[in-house]
């Protein structure tokens, strides 16, 4: 066995509370290399009568590794332990020190959990395993009071530029509400609503403001109540990276330079306040002089800011927050902003934007979850682009669930487009099966799916500012089919728990293969989806313990024979099966 290839330390996704009373431990290992793994447990003060071996099963592979998890119910919440690796008849075991051919007389060297002190237990929000997000950007989505339209709006689904206006509005959201409601929708991600100069608002100019153009507190108030009369809950996006041009303190320091009370809310290089070279003498967001850098790091501002993510949550009732460029903000401010907004409400929703590998900020101390687009670049690769073979889309995504704790993947933010990408129509050339193929990968795999507004009636559109066109309303210009089957499979994931909560694995991923199949498991139910991402009809063979299967789209009883079910694909076709 390569004892080089095997990794484990003892804490963040390899060692962890899953809840109050669960252990889960994982180790890396060469793919392929060991036939089994055990973990070696028990409890440091009661080692002789509580120890045992546990045996681990292959949660993910890659091209390289194997990752090794199993689950432990410590009898006293404390948990100390090794492991056993075999290969064949040659064993070793694994301490905290050394790899020894010996079993070790006692548990002094083993790795520890010292204790589950239930404070410490990363649980995020239940409800956002059921949830099925939305994703809107208000300005785009509907014009309900032409009241508040900014000068210059445009008549209603014109040319969208990063700097026109058509007026939509939250009066034009709570106009649309039967929409959402029948399609299934449970959640809502908003882009910013507060106080701004530009279309998109992520330059604020008042965090306690609801942006004019878009009503006040009062009309997000009336859609929040109403939302959540109809089981939806609303997220709202935050900025605390940075601030927009026109906030007041930032005006103040361009006035007043040293002098200035506000200087230190900014991290600023040297005065005047001014633009050299294309660039500016202070920090930005990337290099947008209207974008100044907050110094999250001075009292003063972490006051004001952790003032406004309670405000909104207390005084208006919203969910959560979505938080924007989140791993340019230091870690102690989150820390901080989490005992902050669970406080105010211990079931809101903390989602970071983050882009990279995101373990630092998921150890239960900062976000419940962040924006998972590792998933978005697999199946982006694997079903819209081709440069992924199943395989391959099986490695990427097992990579990413061995990097997190299972209780962070479980509520990961999926998603395949939104206002920073090309809409998924587009990416897919305009080929709906596809399109389709990717939305049923997003609706059944881990984590909690959201859809951009528009794609659920065959919107289409380039990337920024293509992918921000409005909304459209008029029924003959919607995609009725594209709407039922998004429909549809909404209600499947709501009909089968295993698709929310359910264990995930890759049943077959072949090298060079354009069709996979996964399965989704909990408490006796199994749900197996088959993708087959090529323009012939394709064949999938899996070895069953169920007879029965019943294709949740077509409602066709599939039986199988001895033990083997056998499903023939449609070019870009699918199966979603559910035990019966």
């Amino acid at each position: 066995m390569l004892l080089e290839a095997v990794y484990h330390r003892p804490k963040l996704n390899w060692a962890y509370a899953y809840d109050k009373e669960n252990i889960h431990l994982r180790i890396r290992t060469k793919k392929g290399d060991l036939t089994q793994v055990y973990a070696w447990t028990g409890d440091k003060y009661a080692w002789d009568r509580t120890r045992e071996l546990v045996p681990m099963r292959v949660l993910a592979s890659d091209e390289l590794f194997d990752y090794w998890e199993c689950n432990v119910k410590p009898p006293y919440r404390r948990l100390k332990y090794g492991f056993l690796l075999q290969k064949g008849s040659e064993k070793m075991w694994m301490t905290e020190y050394e790899f020894t051919p010996e079993m070790p007389p006692n548990p002094d060297r083993l790795f520890e959990i010292p204790y589950i002190n239930p404070a410490d237990v990363f649980t995020p929000p239940a409800w956002v395993k059921d949830a099925v997000f939305y994703q809107i950007f208000p300005e785009r989505f509907a014009n309900g009071d032409t009241s508040n339209d900014p000068e210059g709006t445009l008549p209603w689904g014109g040319k969208p530029e990063r700097d026109n206006f058509f007026g939509g509005d939250l009066q034009g959201v709570i106009d649309h509400l039967d929409h959402l409601s029948e399609l299934g929708i449970t959640a809502i991600y908003f882009t910013p609503l507060f106080a701004a100069t530009t279309n998109h608002k992520y330059d604020t100019e008042d965090y306690m403001k609801i942006d004019p153009q878009f009503g006040d507190a009062e009309t997000l108030k009336k859609l929040v109540k109403l939302c959540h009369e109809r089981g939806i809950k609303i997220l709202l996006d935050a900025v605390f990276n940075h601030s927009g041009g026109t906030f007041a303190p930032f005006l103040d320091v361009k006035k007043n330079g040293e002098a200035s009370k506000y200087k230190d809310w900014f991290h600023v290089n040297s005065f005047p306040l001014e633009v050299k070279d294309d660039i500016p003498t202070y920090d930005t967001f990337s290099f947008e002089p209207h974008m100044p850098k907050l110094n999250t790091g001075n009292p003063e501002v972490r006051d004001y800011l952790l003032g406004v993510a309670e405000y909104w949550i207390k005084e208006v009732g919203v969910d959560g927050w979505r938080l924007d460029v989140a791993n340019e903000v230091d870690q102690s401010f989150w820390r901080d902003f989490r005992k902050v907004v669970k406080k105010a409400n211990p079931d809101a929703y903390i989602l970071g934007e983050i882009w990279h590998e995101s373990s630092p900020w998921l150890q239960g101390d900062q976000f419940d979850a962040v924006m998972n687009y590792p998933f978005t670049f697999a199946v982006t690769d694997f079903i819209v682009n081709g440069t992924l073979d199943a395989s391959g889309f099986a490695s990427a995504l097992a990579v990413q669930l061995s990097r997190y704790p299972q209780q962070a993947s479980e509520v990961a933010f999926n998603l395949l487009d939104s206002h920073d990408t090309a809409r998924l129509l587009t990416l897919c050339d305009g080929n709906k099966d596809k399109m389709k193929l990717a939305a049923v990968t997003l609706l059944t795999y881990l984590g909690t799916p959201c859809i951009y507004y528009g794609d659920e009636i065959g919107m289409d559109g380039g990337p920024d500012p293509d992918c921000r066109k409005c909304m459209v309303w008029e029924p003959e210009n919607q995609d009725h089919d594209m709407f039922a089957f998004y429909k549809r499979l909404i209600q499947i994931r709501k009909d089968l728990p295993a698709l929310r909560s359910g264990s995930i694995k890759f049943l077959s991923a072949g090298e060079g293969e354009s069709k996979l199949a996964y399965e989704r498991y909990l408490d006796g139910e199994t749900v197996i989806v088959m993708i087959n991402n090529d323009s012939t009809i394709q064949s999938i063979e899996l070895d069953v313990y169920e007879n029965s299967w019943k294709d949740e789209f077509t409602g066709q009883t599939l039986e199988a024979q001895r033990g083997k079910l056998s499903v023939r694909l449609p070019a870009y076709g699918f199966a979603v099966l559910s035990s019966k």
